[in-house]
């Protein structure tokens, strides 16, 4: 059985599910409801998986991996895809300007284009209804919805094209492995890390467990824990299950809490994550 959240675009975690050979074509995925009870099902419902957003196997985004962390440890992501983004922006009539309507994933995936595009959004939750949105928008107004969503008679408009720049949709697979995902080929792996001590030095002594293991860090993230210290969570490319496994070996030898949140085969996930120019400072800081 294969589920996604209520929040989750239903087109797209279809999509995703049939090119990663998780399910059958066209197959319904179950409703599992919030994010939290997804993850609660799915560690609790044997032979249950979901259908999830990662934002990018590289670069995970930060609500999932607090997700995860502080979720059953049986949990585990193994396996991710890339889904061409289906958006699009229809209205009743091909001049219709109003206010667009968009749910929580059309917002999440279609910000930036929504905003050089000059539309202006109204949130509405995933779980409303396209009658229910249709009224919000009026006479007037347009949707952000699926390509396969479109209702009837409504039509694409012509500044819909904006939302071509939306890049492809990383999705994986949450499931619970009956044991360590071993693999010879390199993958990606997510594993997030406590030291014991929060003291000068303490994060230092843990990248230098990578460092010894000539792993080259693609993200890293802190985050403060309700147990004390901060917690570190990290993304990157290992060539196998042994080297993770000499890894995690290290980290339990100095006492440092662990825990392997993903294993995405392969190293090529193209496109890569958002990328920004910096604009550093130009003020030259001397020694005094």
């Amino acid at each position: 059985m294969l589920g996604k959240s209520a929040r989750e675009s239903g087109p797209h975690a279809r999509r995703a599910a049939t090119l990663g050979g998780w399910s059958d074509v066209d197959a319904e995925l179950l409703d599992l409801g919030s994010t939290t009870a997804t993850l609660s099902t799915v560690a609790n419902l044997e032979n249950l998986a979901a259908v999830v957003h990662l934002g990018h196997p590289a670069q995970p985004t930060p609500e999932l991996e607090r997700n995860l962390l502080s979720s059953d440890r049986s949990l585990m992501l193994t396996a991710a895809v890339a889904v061409p983004s289906e958006w699009v922006w229809v209205g009743r009539t091909a001049d219709a300007t109003g206010v667009a309507i968009v749910d929580e994933s059309g917002m999440r995936d279609c910000r930036h284009a929504l905003r050089t595009m000059g539309v202006s959004p109204h949130l509405v939750p995933t779980t409303t209804s396209i009658a229910e949105r249709i009224q919000l928008a009026g006479d007037h107004g347009t949707l952000v919805v699926e390509r396969s969503a479109i209702p009837a008679g409504f039509q694409e408009l012509p500044g819909s094209a904006g939302l071509q720049a939306v890049p492809l949709l990383w999705y994986g697979l949450l499931e619970t492995p009956d044991a360590p995902v071993v693999f010879d080929t390199p993958a990606q792996v997510w594993l997030a890390f406590g030291p014991r001590d929060d003291h000068r030095g303490s994060l230092q002594q843990s990248l230098g467990v990578f460092a010894a293991a000539e792993i080259d860090l693609q993200h890293l993230r802190s985050q403060r824990s309700q147990a004390g210290p901060h917690v570190f969570l990290t993304s990157f490319t290992c060539e196998s299950s042994d080297v993770l496994a000499h890894v995690v070996a290290e980290f339990g030898a100095r006492g440092v809490e662990n825990r392997v949140l993903a294993v995405l085969t392969g190293q090529q996930f193209l496109p890569g994550p958002d990328a920004l120019t910096p604009v550093w400072s130009d003020v030259e800081v001397s020694a005094p």
